[in-house]
């Protein structure tokens, strides 16, 4: 079998894309998968690179670098965010797009993987220059998104304001209100109730399953959550609901620590009056953000970025168990060492996966023209939470790999015997 050749790394971190390619070839390789099968899975189905030209507020023109990389679309449409930040770039975005994949298959719900992204600083636009941008972005790639094609969502520097209007700007093109055309959308506009907190919330699920392998009670348990944006917030706050003690949170201003444990609701009714940041919070002492990641507590959920756990601080980490809440916030070369140290992970595509699960939602009950209560929402998707951890840990133990590889060999199995049975080529 051909293996994918590794590209060269990025700067001082690791290719994200190489990062992945390098855990789907471990769980390629166990699974034996064909080299026609491999090829197709490796490969993502379509990249598209558009230049965006927007008038900005001063009357000048800009363009701006805009991508959509749909990965497959075997198991069904194609579904995955849309990503405004400086420093997107394709192969970023192609990881993303991948993980996408995996993702939807490993909590089994019937979408393909897709993400995209544009170049731009959303925090230093006004408003009415990022729904210029969000529009043009849409007319661009108006051919390939659609309800049964390609369904993009909000990720770093969007939400439902701008996913509201692309569902607008895409209505406009058909000539017919498309709710189903994107997800994570308001609640007036056919957006899901618990669609906020449900990325959240698949992490204190999986967090909760992980402790009980692990024989740890939730009420002795301590944690530090490292971002505390709408993933990490509601993390802790629905962890510390179930007993265990926060004693560190992070997001961009800074680090915080309280021996005592911190008072989860009290952080964000503080972040939410103080333009979503933790700046000058006196519920807790300021420490260096680093040392968050490698201070004694038992469950360590990195919920912000890419590569925040490498071969740099990897040693240091004195976690039990670590939830990502974050997708890709541990890097290859990082992997081996938490396996000898014998760190339980719950790998990114399965601990934050609660967030495509409800949007799944979301979608179905926009096709039935009917909502769900949020009971019900909760409940459907704790249960395909925890339905879906018991698959991972099963395949660990049949196959002797933690719990990263296995959640791959779950999601590349489902995926190449969909592909087989639809055909191949």
């Amino acid at each position: 079998m051909m293996l994918y050749k590794e590209p060269a790394p990025i700067k001082d971190r690791e290719n994200p894309f190489e990062s992945m390619m390098s855990r789907f070839n471990i769980a390629a390789e166990v699974l034996g998968l064909d080299e026609e099968t491999y090829n197709v899975l490796k490969s993502p189905a379509r990249q598209v690179i558009v230049n965006v030209p927007v008038t900005m507020d001063d009357g000048k023109v800009r363009v701006f670098e805009g991508y959509r990389v749909v990965h497959s679309t075997i198991l069904g449409p194609s579904k995955g965010g849309i990503r405004y930040a400086p420093d997107v770039f394709l192969d970023e975005v192609k990881a993303l797009a991948a993980w996408m994949t995996w993702k939807c298959a490993v909590v089994d719900i019937p979408y393909g993987g897709a993400k995209g992204g544009i170049i731009c600083d959303p925090y230093s636009m006004s408003a009415g220059e990022i729904e210029r941008l969000t529009r043009a972005y849409t007319q661009s790639l108006v051919d390939i998104f659609g309800p049964d094609r390609d369904i993009p969502a909000p990720d770093m520097g969007t939400g439902p304001r701008e996913m509201a209007w692309l569902m607008d700007e895409y209505s406009k093109t058909k000539g017919s209100t498309e709710h189903a055309v994107v997800t994570g959308k308001p609640l007036v506009l056919g957006g899901s109730l618990g669609r906020v907190e449900a990325t959240g919330r698949g992490v204190m699920v999986s967090a909760m399953a992980a402790m009980d392998k692990l024989g740890m009670d939730p009420a002795k348990s301590t944690a530090a959550v490292q971002g505390f944006g709408n993933v990490g917030s509601w993390a802790a706050k629905l962890m510390a609901e179930r007993g265990v003690k926060i004693l560190g949170v992070s997001d961009v201003s800074g680090a915080y620590w309280n021996d005592n444990g911190i008072d989860i609701e009290e952080a964000i009714e503080y972040k939410n009056n103080n333009n979503g940041r933790l700046e000058g919070y006196k519920g807790a002492e300021q420490m260096d953000p680093d040392d968050l990641l490698t201070s004694k507590v038992d469950v360590l959920v990195p919920a912000a970025v890419e590569d925040v756990i490498t071969i740099h601080n990897v040693e240091k980490i004195q976690a039990r168990l670590i939830v990502e809440g974050a997708n890709g916030p541990t890097s290859y070369k990082a992997d081996k060492i938490i396996n000898e140290k014998g760190i339980m992970v719950v790998p990114d595509i399965l601990a934050n996966s609660g967030g495509v699960t409800v949007s799944y939602f979301e979608w179905v009950q926009n096709r039935m023209g009917f909502k769900w209560t949020l009971d019900r929402v909760n409940e459907r998707a704790e249960r395909i939470m925890n339905e879906s951890f018991e698959r991972v840990y099963a395949a660990s133990q049949k196959y002797n790999v933690p719990m990263r590889i296995a959640a791959y060999i779950v999601a590349i199995d489902k995926v190449a015997m969909t592909y087989k049975y639809r055909g191949g080529f």
